[in-house]
């Protein structure tokens, strides 16, 4: 019982902070929203109503998401426009709050297909709405984040962007996208105190009900997802750069792993010494971890010093 009430005293509040969730008329983003809302934030509901294919257009689903946070008790608008039209959505939560503080870029639609059968409008419409919807957004807010000294942003990536998945060629390089964007963001952006990470959820939406049975929906529920969403959008929260799995309940941060590799320094070499050395190049047993361009580029400038010629191979 204490542990409860000490919880409640605790609790993580947004109270006057200006939040745009991106698709949150259903799944996740209506959790992300609902649950901002809950805890104090203003929150501009964008969802441009159209199917998980990127067809259509209603204003049913962020009126409903609004019309819940309100009964509530708590503050939100709904705003209709496509993530291609970011700095709508950001004019809105300028016109009705004042300003923006939080960023989740949570829209997304499927255009599944092998590559052999994919069309350039499937591969095009999804970079628009992942891509480049989620660039209009972040750098229609991105000013007035610097500016205030203040901000935190969300992308959603996804497992098929990190590992690969048959059929989503144009789904993966689009989620993969955002974590290179993301990384960017979070490095120019640190010095103003606006911080950047990116969530790749499993969470039950209507993008993973095409693929996924009903049993495993069940399981996948965008609760589980949506609290750490909120705790990275959260002022006490300095994580930056970072991205995360999540889904149901099960929490993780993901780094680059590179391996000691091998240094042919400045000798002559061709593939057959590449092939010669292929064990050491992909052995991971002491693998490395770099998390910048400056370590990363570590492992190859520590050579300039040596003097070439002098073979390793």
């Amino acid at each position: 019982m204490q542990t409860m009430e000490n919880e409640l005293q605790n609790a993580l509040r947004y109270d006057g902070r200006v939040a745009i969730v991106t698709g949150a008329g259903n799944g996740l983003g209506r959790v992300h929203a609902l649950l901002l809302g809950a805890r104090g934030a203003h929150v501009v509901v964008n969802d441009l109503g159209g199917d998980v294919h990127g067809g259509g257009k209603s204003s049913a689903a962020a009126d409903q998401v609004v019309a819940e946070i309100k009964a509530a008790g708590g503050s939100a608008v709904a705003n209709y426009d496509s993530v291609e039209d970011g700095s709508r959505i950001v004019q809105t939560a300028l016109d009705h709050f004042g300003g923006v503080d939080i960023v989740i870029n949570n829209a997304g639609i499927l255009r599944d297909s092998s590559f052999a059968k994919m069309s350039a409008d499937d591969w095009d419409l999804i970079y628009r709405v992942h891509v480049l919807g989620a660039f209009r957004v972040t750098h229609a807010a991105w000013p007035h984040l610097r500016n205030k000294g203040y901000g935190r942003i969300v992308m959603t990536t996804s497992a098929a962007g990190i590992y690969g998945n048959f059929g989503q060629a144009n789904y993966s390089m689009a989620k993969m996208g955002l974590i290179g964007m993301a990384n960017t963001l979070a490095i120019e952006g640190a010095a103003k105190n606006v911080l950047v990470n990116t969530i790749a959820p499993l969470a039950g939406s209507r993008i993973s009900e095409t693929v996924m049975p009903p049993q495993m929906m069940e399981a996948l529920k965008p609760e589980f997802v949506a609290p750490l969403a909120a705790y990275l959008c959260h002022e006490s929260c300095r994580e930056n750069g970072s991205l995360f799995e999540v889904g149901a309940g099960f929490h993780a941060k993901l780094r680059w792993q590179r391996t000691q590799g091998h240094h042919f320094h400045g000798q002559a070499f061709g593939p057959e010494q590449v092939a010669r050395h292929w064990q050491e190049i992909v052995d991971f047993d002491d693998a490395t971890y770099p998390a910048s361009i400056g370590e990363s580029l570590m492992s190859i400038v520590q050579d300039v010093g040596s003097p070439f010629g002098q073979s390793k191979a």
